[in-house]
């Protein structure tokens, strides 16, 4: 427990590599990173308003179900 396992260095170069390799820049990698998610909430949000869409030209066409 006192030594440092592979798991540790492991660990230890992961975080150098994301904070000094990569694209050079931690700036550049955060905000290729809140790109993807904000394009991820886009598609979401495209998707949830096409069911949307969809359930309110159904309820449209069919009113005498009432």
């Amino acid at each position: 427990m006192g030594g440092l396992s592979i798991w540790h260095l492991l660990l230890v170069a992961v975080v150098v590599l994301v904070l000094f390799g990569g694209k050079g820049k931690l700036s550049d990698i955060m905000g290729d990173f809140a790109k993807g998610i904000k394009s991820f909430k886009k598609g979401l949000s495209e998707e949830d308003e096409a069911k949307a869409k969809a359930a309110q030209q159904v309820e449209t066409k069919d009113p005498s179900s009432h």
